[in-house]
């Protein structure tokens, strides 16, 4: 298991959403990552969701 974080902002920066989470790859990831988005209602927010070693696996600007 993975330590992953999303993150998503409002316009002016202020954070909406900061949370990691465990996942066993970085499909489990993704998936997760866009439910606590859309748990946030901040899916069409600026986000992104990495991965252990930096790996960008999600991004909406």
């Amino acid at each position: 298991m993975g330590i992953y974080k999303v993150t998503a902002f409002e316009p002016t920066g202020k954070k909406l959403l900061d949370e990691t989470f465990e996942a066993s790859n970085d499909l489990e990831a993704k998936t997760k990552g866009e439910q606590l988005l859309k748990e946030n209602n901040a899916l069409e927010q600026t986000h992104r969701c990495i991965s252990p070693d930096g790996k960008l696996l999600l991004f909406h600007r």
